[in-house]
């Protein structure tokens, strides 16, 4: 019977503690990528330049295309 009960209490504890892990990852992952690097770009870490770089370059990369996709 001793048994029962602290396999009861310890699957009761482990359920309780995975509803809130997952809540917490949910709310971790709301910025898009395109964000965490802009956040990335402005960080003074080697390499954040070239993020930002390369962030401009696929803008204007995006801005050609809808600039062709208008030509008729």
């Amino acid at each position: 019977m001793r048994r029962l009960v602290i396999v009861a209490v310890t699957a009761i504890g482990v359920s309780a503690c995975g509803q809130s892990e997952g809540d917490a990852q949910t709310a971790v992952d709301t910025l898009t990528r395109a964000q965490k690097d802009s956040i990335v770009a402005t960080l003074p870490i080697p390499g954040a330049s070239a993020v930002g770089r390369a962030l401009d370059a696929r803008e204007a990369a995006n801005a050609r295309t809808a600039a062709h996709d208008t030509i008729r």
